[in-house]
């Protein structure tokens, strides 16, 4: 049974476990994008040198329709490029389509010379596979199709023993190209893997496990820079009298103290808010497309009630207590910078004012 896991893994995961996969498979469709972009161009701009140069050379001739329309096929798939998402799925169809007709070339090339052993298929064959990132299984189906379409069309056009040459190098190419594709993938999706826990490690507050100050930062930044998002909440969120509670446990139960507020935080918000700690004993979160006032208030005296039941003191008489400053963002911020000063100024009142424990800065 291990054995099995271990090859599907490989086949269907790069190596890897498939939770794991599926965290940086955007990742790889992102660099299958770009790379690809790239690749498209120089493929257009190569069919459309060989037909310039067909028309005017009487061997290359009789390829001319052949080479006009891979130049039009990749000429138009470049202006998608243009239009699609890096991440998007419609693209990965298209490299791997784009793949195939490279697959089709070839074997337009090898039936042009009949008497010879095919030398750009098989070249094909190695190289593919070396350009895309993602599920070895895909790859491996695309090579196995094209070496069938190949062998049966050269049974036709080639001599015997030249298309029983042909069918053994492709069926020997066709295993090596399926196995450089499992190596190479495994190897660069592991570099997709570290890099990922690297950025992580990078944009995590080591004591609460939730995102630090530079994270919050350009998460929300980036946010607000997006013109057609103008609804948001952002909370910030203290300790009242944490100075105290340091000076009367010690700093161990301070950092206590944080840490299970970080867990609070944790379980309240699941899905694509943005929290984190923005130092200290402040905490940072954003509500993303609300900015109603009384679901803003609730979420608030939520979070001070989870808290005070939840975060644990050595004098279980005493209750840890936050101040939340609220500020509603409708479009008008243009950074971080400026929302934060308006929830700050919100913070500031709620823990001037004894009577209330949050305040909202519209």
């Amino acid at each position: 049974m291990k054995a099995l896991r271990t090859i599907r893994n490989y086949l269907f995961y790069c190596g890897i476990e498939r939770d794991e996969y599926n965290r940086i498979k955007k990742d790889a469709y992102i660099s299958n994008f770009v790379v690809w972009r790239i690749l498209l161009f120089f493929m257009a701009a190569v069919f459309a040198a060989l037909c310039l140069t067909a028309l005017v050379n009487d061997l290359l001739r009789t390829n001319v329709a052949i080479y006009l329309s891979a130049f039009v096929y990749f000429a138009s798939v470049i202006a998608f490029f243009f239009i699609l998402r890096k991440d998007s799925r419609v693209a990965q169809v298209l490299i791997y389509l784009s793949i195939f007709l490279l697959f089709l070339f070839g074997c337009f090339i090898s039936k042009n010379n009949p008497v010879a052993p095919a030398t750009t298929f098989i070249a094909l064959l190695l190289i593919t596979p070396m350009f895309i990132i993602g599920r070895p299984i895909f790859m491996a189906i695309e090579l196995s199709a094209a070496a069938t379409v190949f062998a049966v069309w050269m049974k036709y056009v080639k001599a015997y023993d030249i298309w029983m040459v042909d069918l053994i190098n492709v069926i020997i190419f066709t295993v090596v190209g399926i196995f450089l594709s499992i190596i190479a993938n495994a190897v660069r999706i592991r570099e997709f893997v570290l890099t990922r826990k690297l950025n992580i490690q990078k944009d995590t507050d080591e004591l609460t496990g939730l995102r630090n100050k530079s994270a919050l930062t350009r998460e929300i930044n980036a946010f607000l820079a997006d013109s057609a998002k103008n609804k948001g909440t952002l909370y910030v969120l203290d300790v009242d009298r944490f100075k105290s509670i340091n000076d009367t446990f010690g700093h161990d139960v301070g950092d206590s103290v944080i840490e299970q507020i970080g867990g609070v935080l944790r379980k309240m918000f699941v899905s694509d808010e943005i929290v984190g700690r923005f130092g200290g004993d402040e905490f940072i979160i954003f509500l993303k497309n609300t900015n109603d006032r009384d679901t803003a208030e609730a979420m608030a005296a939520d979070i001070i009630d989870r808290t005070s039941d939840q975060v644990a003191l050595p004098e279980t008489d005493r209750k840890v207590r936050v101040s939340i400053g609220i500020a509603l963002y409708a479009g008008v911020e243009t950074n971080y910078s400026e929302i934060f000063k308006k929830a700050d100024t919100a913070l500031y009142r709620a823990k001037a004012d004894p009577e209330r424990s949050v305040c909202v800065n519209e």
